[in-house]
């Protein structure tokens, strides 16, 4: 193992692993060996993990909103031996920095210049991008930009819904991504025990698997030993909670842009997940999205990688093996 590369695990700590039962396909993942570096992008610092073997062939992946990089690395060593990956954080979450320009187009535009700063356009097969959730509404508008740099794009449960169904789920509270105010700063919790109570999946639901929650629940944090000011606190910057206006806009023209995408694209969601369903498929069918492979996970909700993180596995390998056939 050369020098500038670790495993994950060093990820497993006691404070989150003592007394979960882990399983060996995790802690065989956590082994396989990745590189963790940060790289400028815009005047920035993003940070991220890399797998497998530079010149094969590249994929791309990023998280949901408020999550980080990690989400993928108990994923991503399944696909090492044949993929060369970059998993990153998306700006003002996990570990990257963020500037003054971040929403939308910005976001879209920093994934194409991180895939540029890091070679993943030098080969000659282009990269493919796996996002989940919030990290797929930044790569559908990475791929409407620059889609000919890219050979493809998974969509892992993304929130779409017909326009009614949508604008109910927002009435309902439910909304974008996320429920904090950009101009209120972290809190910061007395110990690790009471800020871990404030770990909370969205949209909520039921754990799967114990074990890989308490594993991003700890890695969401950082401790805080600042003057008189100790204790944990989150990672992401509170600017990631900024709105623009036409944010609801956004979300409602979302599945016709899926649908015309011209270039390769598919959909993995979870089978009961309450931003993704079956009638989200039929919808976009409707728009004209028939050409669009979508394929549910059983028994997994919008978290794909925390329910069913094996059988999420299966899905990526299979799409990205039928994308490799000549």
């Amino acid at each position: 193992m050369s020098d500038n590369m670790t495993t994950g695990s060093a990820d497993i700590v006691d404070l989150w692993a003592t007394g979960q039962d882990l399983p060996d396909w995790f802690t065989e993942a956590m082994a396989v060996p990745r590189e963790e570096a940060f790289v400028e992008v815009g005047g920035q610092k993003v940070h991220y993990f890399r797998w497998g073997k530079r010149g094969n062939p590249p994929l791309l992946l990023t998280h949901g909103f408020l999550a980080h990089a990690r989400c993928f690395a108990f994923i991503a060593p399944f696909l090492a031996e044949e993929y060369d990956i970059v998993a990153y954080d998306l700006a003002g979450m996990g570990e990257s920095e963020i500037g003054a320009e971040f929403e939308g187009d910005q976001r879209a535009a920093d994934m194409v210049a991180l895939a540029d700063a890091l070679d993943l356009f030098s080969g000659s097969v282009k990269p493919k991008i796996i996002a989940h959730s919030f990290g797929s509404g930044v790569a559908l508008t990475a791929m409407e930009l620059a889609g000919e740099r890219f050979g493809g794009l998974i969509i892992c449960d993304l929130m779409i819904m017909r326009p009614e169904k949508l604008m109910q789920h927002f009435k309902g509270g439910g909304g974008p991504p996320g429920s904090g105010k950009s101009d209120k700063p972290n809190n910061i919790y007395a110990d690790y025990e009471t800020a871990r109570g404030r770990f909370v999946l969205a949209p909520s639901q039921g754990v799967q698997t114990p074990f890989l929650l308490e594993y991003m629940a700890y890695h969401s944090m950082r401790r805080v030993e600042d003057g008189d000011e100790k204790g944990w606190s989150w990672k992401f910057n509170p600017k990631v909670f900024h709105r623009s206006e036409n944010d609801q806009a956004k979300w409602l023209q979302a599945p016709q842009r899926i649908a015309d995408l011209q270039h390769r694209l598919a959909i993995i969601y979870g089978e009961n997940s309450k931003l993704f369903d079956g009638d989200s498929a039929a919808y976009l069918r409707e728009l004209g999205g028939t050409h669009i492979p979508m394929i549910a996970v059983p028994h997994a909700e919008h978290h794909l990688m925390l329910d069913q993180p094996l059988a999420f596995v299966t899905a990526l390998r299979s799409v990205l093996a039928l994308w490799d056939i000549p």
